[in-house]
């Protein structure tokens, strides 16, 4: 902005505050008598809250996700059951560790809460290598084109801002 530009700006913005400065306070205060109130308006009803999605259906959301944006074919649905049953199993399987963790964590010690996340992530890592075995079966059933889409697929799940950016 030029000094020229906020001194024009400052002058309108004078113009416009100097009259209602001038004002008495009282002149700001709006009465009415009760003959020429309004009725009031009911409350509108609050929107009802949603519920929140449970994690079972969280999981079952991103299958039915990834099953579209694979492409999967009737064909390579024997190999897509497989791989979908160990995304649920791993699901349980984590949830139930990171129960056991909350139901312990306000008891943990320093040592206690590292050693207790030292099992998280190795049973994440035991999980994904289920998954990648499972995956590997499901990618060779795949043709060329739908393995493109699904390394374009998975490129675009490994750089959401969750999963950590790949900068390149």
């Amino acid at each position: 902005m030029t000094i020229k530009s906020t001194t024009r700006a400052t002058v309108v913005l004078a113009s416009l505050l100097l009259p209602a400065m001038g004002l008495p306070m009282g002149a700001f205060a709006q009465t009415q008598t009760p003959t020429d109130a309004a009725p009031p308006t009911p409350a509108k009803p609050k929107a009802p809250v949603a519920k929140p999605i449970s994690r079972a259906d969280r999981v079952e959301k991103h299958i039915a996700d990834l099953h579209a944006k694979l492409r999967i074919t009737p064909a390579q649905q024997p190999e897509w059951d497989q791989f979908a049953q160990v995304m649920r199993e791993n699901a349980t399987s984590m949830n139930e560790t990171m129960e056991q963790r909350r139901t312990g964590f306000a008891s943990m010690n320093a040592a206690d809460n590292m050693q207790s996340y030292a099992q998280i992530a190795e049973k994440h890592a035991q999980d994904m290598q289920k998954l990648a075995t499972t995956f590997k079966a499901l990618y060779g059933a795949m043709s060329d084109d739908q393995k493109k889409n699904a390394d374009a697929v998975f490129r675009e799940h490994g750089a959401h801002p969750r999963h950590g950016k790949v900068d390149r």
